[in-house]
């Protein structure tokens, strides 16, 4: 009976060992084979912690550092994934501190989000999802026994629906809008009275760059004639050279080319001494005097 004892106690001193322990050996015999290439003194070391720590428990470990040549990609891999499993969970000694604690961090004004409700483009996109799915599977059949058709293809369908909804819509208002636009805006020559006129207006408006437009097509009739703002290949520099006194035209010059081909504002000023150049031209018979 003593002999019986003796044989049934050997197994169970070498399998019950502590739980830190059991860890700390695996840990031990993964540290000296993690390296790249383990020398055969850590290979005999690593053995041997695991057998002192673990006894017969990981064999499948120890055979793969027993091989000739020992397969460490394995005997890693297996060793890592026991100590995963040997981790203790997370855990606290306290858990209505820990929820209290939770819930302080989760009341800040950082995660605000998290707590407010669904946005309006976030209802509006799953109206959108839902009756696209629903849409589609009334017209192909989906709810039966049938072949279940994958969700990304009801979202492609819906997204190149609206896509061609949006392009006819943008379509159509652009080209009202461009009608609109051709049909405010007269066509053919213009008398140099009524770019003055316009001038005033856009200037009145706040819109100084057009205004200054209008002023050397005012400018520019006046010296050629009605037809030269929209027929004449001349530039308006080209222009204002046929003017009795070139230079005076230039605080209406410079201004309009620093807008029109520099995108520059006009400030106020500037607008005022371009107008005042091209006062004198508003009555031809005082440029003829």
């Amino acid at each position: 009976m003593l002999a019986f004892a003796g044989l049934t106690a050997l197994p169970a001193s070498a399998d019950d060992v502590a739980p830190d322990a059991y860890r700390q050996a695996v840990q031990n015999a993964y540290d000296l084979v993690k390296v790249p290439a383990p020398n055969e003194v850590e290979r005999r070391q690593a053995i041997t912690a695991l057998e002192a720590g673990t006894g017969s428990s990981q064999p499948e470990i120890l055979q793969d550092l027993r091989r000739q040549p020992p397969d460490y990609v394995d005997a890693r891999a297996r060793m890592a994934a026991l100590l995963s499993a040997l981790s203790p969970p997370a855990d606290t000694s306290d858990p209505q501190l820990a929820q209290q604690r939770l819930h302080d961090v989760l009341a800040m004004p950082r995660y605000d989000a998290l707590r407010a409700p669904p946005s309006f483009l976030d209802r509006f996109g799953q109206w959108a999802r839902e009756g696209i799915r629903n849409l589609i599977r009334l017209l192909f059949g989906g709810s039966g026994g049938g072949p279940q058709v994958a969700n990304w293809i009801f979202y492609l369908i819906g997204a190149v629906v609206l896509a061609a909804v949006a392009i006819v819509v943008f379509r159509f208002t652009r080209g009202r809008f461009h009608e609109d636009a051709i049909a405010s805006q007269p066509t053919g020559p213009r008398a140099p009275a009524d770019y003055f006129a316009e001038a005033d207006r856009l200037a009145a408006e706040g819109d100084r760059v057009g205004a200054i437009r209008a002023l050397c097509a005012g400018v520019a009739a006046t010296l050629e004639g009605e037809h030269t703002w929209v027929g004449s290949p001349l530039t308006v520099r080209e222009i204002f050279r046929r003017a009795p006194d070139p230079t005076r035209l230039s605080p209406l010059l410079l201004p309009f080319e620093a807008a029109v081909y520099g995108g520059r504002e006009v400030d106020p000023a500037t607008y005022e001494r371009a107008a005042q150049v091209a006062a004198p031209y508003r009555d031809p018979a005082a440029v003829a005097a």
